[in-house]
Formats: structure tokens, C-alpha cells, sequence
């Protein structure tokens, strides 16, 4: 899990997840006040881990000819890619 750059307290899981959607939002450090925001390649790393899998399971490797089980399995992949995604995005300090 991601620490603070300034008094290395961790980040929460929930509190790096809730900053991913709609405008990445930075992550303040409860400990110090600092902020961090996410950095260019940990954008390109979210998107990813939720829509890359989805795109390449669904495009070239689907079983399935039913288009529902399809879409099922895609949507079960995408939720597993965006709970991984708090242990690997990158944050920095905030100027």
C-alpha cells in the first residue's frame, strides 16, 4: 500500500480507491496534511488493469457464445482489476 512521501504514514485501501473515480482526486495524509496526487503512469496503470483485460477477454479469448456470459465474465474481470489497482498505482506530492 502507498505511504505518504512526507511522514511515510500508509494510505488506507478505501481512501486510494475513492480517489480513482470520476477526476482523481489527490489523497491529503491524515497524519501530516499532506497532498498527493496520482501520477501519469499510475493513470495509464488503472486504466489498465480495469479495461485492458476486459477488452482482451471479450475481443479474443471469450468461450462463450452467449454475449451476456460474455459481458458477465468482462464485468467480474473489471471489478477484480479495479480492487487490485490501489496496491499498484503511484502517487506524488502535490506542489
Amino acid at each position: 500500500m502507498k505511504k505518504c512521501e512526507n511522514c511515510n504514514s500508509q494510505f488506507s485501501w478505501s481512501k486510494i480507491f475513492k480517489s480513482f473515480w470520476w477526476t482523481y482526486k489527490p489523497i491529503k495524509c491524515d497524519n501530516c496534511g499532506t497532498k498527493h496526487k496520482i501520477t501519469i503512469f499510475g493513470r495509464f496503470t488503472f486504466g489498465a488493469l480495469t479495461t485492458l483485460p476486459i477488452l482482451i477477454f471479450t475481443n479474443f479469448l471469450s468461450p462463450f457464445n452467449n454475449v451476456f456470459m460474455t459481458i458477465g465474465i468482462g464485468i467480474l474481470i473489471l471489478i477484480v482489476g479495479c480492487l487490485f489497482t490501489p496496491y499498484v498505482v503511484q502517487y506524488k506530492e502535490a506542489l
